[in-house]
């Protein structure tokens, strides 16, 4: 199992300063298929069809609510990107790299 999928996030309203670019890669390997772009962290998800990729939004929002931290998506017809960043503090935190993770297990069969 993924140590991020057992971690939950930690309210973050600013004062913290953002992660490092080395500590970001460090995270980022503990995903699969993300990609870095300075301040956020994004993954394009594919499906078979409408009904699976809503299945997937409702999912993901589900796991955003719970952890309190919320995605930017892009939904089309089979396809959802996700992009991750934590505004509060104008780039990346933990908090990111444990929603992409968690996100990522509802996809594991």
């Amino acid at each position: 199992m993924n140590d991020l999928t057992t971690k939950q996030c930690k309210p973050c309203e600013g004062g913290v300063m953002p992660l490092e670019a080395e500590a970001a890669a460090e995270l980022l390997k503990q995903l699969d298929g993300w990609h870095l772009q300075e301040k956020q962290i994004s993954k394009i998800y594919t499906f078979k069809n409408y009904y699976q990729t809503m299945a997937f939004v409702n999912a993901t929002a589900w796991i955003s609510h719970q952890e309190d931290h919320h995605p930017d998506m892009i939904v089309g017809y089979n396809r959802c990107e996700i992009t991750y960043t934590t505004h509060a503090i104008g780039g990346l935190s933990e908090n990111d790299f444990i929603c992409a993770a968690k996100i990522d297990q509802l996809l594991i069969t």
